[in-house]
């Protein structure tokens, strides 16, 4: 039996059981921690948060891979029997892109390193750290789902369209349709890896290069797997649940960023630090190594503006997504997202 006869019930069997083995590890590595550093990491140790670090990088890597997956899946739906061929200059497009976006890391890690010169350490921790933070709240995309996701989608396949429909016979034609083809492919992935790019730079500052590519590659390991069981399995996926299940997960790893920059911004003199005394002894150490709960009204204060900002932007969206959905049919693909 070949991967592409895989009953589509065992694959969701394994899917399930490749979850619930993630699920004991991170678990596992949560009471090893916390059994090593005797119930409460303290934060100021060097290395104690890699772990932590290597865990949001690898959630957003995911996140925005998936994404990248879900666009590409669009562009190369309709491309079966004679118009098979036309996957692979969209795939070649996509790997250019990835080898793009590697060359932007080390153009921005370079950018960075000169303005240290002229910039201190923490303060240039904290520009990134506001970079990330605005990054990752374009990369959740709920208030702007209609735009940032479903005219992304309807764009690609549009102009999907439009290159396939003039290119019939001429030869100039048909070198102008793998070219377009190529774009599309490129442009699918290099917007994501642009994202990561940026958000990465305030934690390779901080934890350096060897703890962004672990988290980078755990990322690109569980995006390899979706990819596989997508366009070589030729599996559907419930796109839409994984989108909701990572998009939550990354509102987690929003609330922490956000603690951190504003603890970041504290040492840096940029907001003042307001110490809450009735806190101090009910926030252990570890909440501050894991989910950067501060006993603070700055921290606290930011974490809850966050809050209020990530279930209020989904709430928003919902309500504009069952407004329009009756006047803005969109296709399968698009709906899944």
């Amino acid at each position: 039996m070949t991967v592409a006869e895989v009953p589509a019930k065992g694959l969701g069997v394994f899917l399930r059981m490749l979850l619930v083995i993630g699920a004991v590890i991170v678990a596992g590595i949560l009471v090893w921690q916390g059994i090593t550093a005797s119930g409460a990491p303290d934060p100021e140790a060097a290395g104690s948060s890699r772990l932590v670090v290597a865990l949001d990088i690898a959630v957003l890597v995911f996140r925005e891979g998936l994404e990248c997956v879900l666009v590409l899946s669009a562009i190369t739906a309709s491309m079966r029997g004679e118009d098979e061929h036309y996957r692979k200059p969209v795939l070649s497009g996509a790997a250019v892109a990835f080898v793009a976006t590697i060359f932007t890391w080390f153009i921005a890690v370079g950018i960075l390193a000169n303005l240290q010169d002229s910039v201190s350490a923490l303060n240039l921790q904290v520009i990134t750290g506001l970079l990330a933070i605005v990054v990752l709240m374009i990369v959740m995309n709920w208030f702007f789902h209609k735009i940032y996701w479903g005219g992304w989608i309807s764009m690609h396949n549009r102009l999907k369209k439009e290159l396939l429909g003039g290119a019939v016979g001429a030869k100039a034609s048909q070198s102008k349709l793998l070219w377009g083809l190529g774009l599309l492919g490129f442009t699918s992935l290099y917007r994501e890896g642009f994202e990561v790019v940026l958000f990465l730079q305030s934690y390779n500052l901080k934890m350096g290069g060897a703890v962004v590519l672990a988290g980078a590659l755990i990322g690109l390991f569980l995006t390899g797997i979706v990819a596989a069981i997508n366009f070589v399995a030729h599996k559907k996926l419930p796109y839409r649940k994984m989108l909701v299940v990572t998009g939550v997960m990354l509102g987690v790893v929003f609330l922490v960023m956000v603690g951190e920059q504003a603890q970041e911004m504290q040492l840096a003199h940029w907001i003042p630090t307001t110490t809450i005394p009735a806190l101090e002894k009910l926030i252990p150490d570890w909440m501050g190594l894991w989910f950067s709960l501060f006993p603070t009204v700055e921290t606290i204060a930011a974490q809850a503006v966050a809050a209020a900002v990530v279930v209020g932007s989904y709430v928003a969206c919902r309500v504009l997504a069952r407004r329009q959905m009756a006047d803005s049919p969109e296709d399968e693909l698009v709906k899944e997202t």
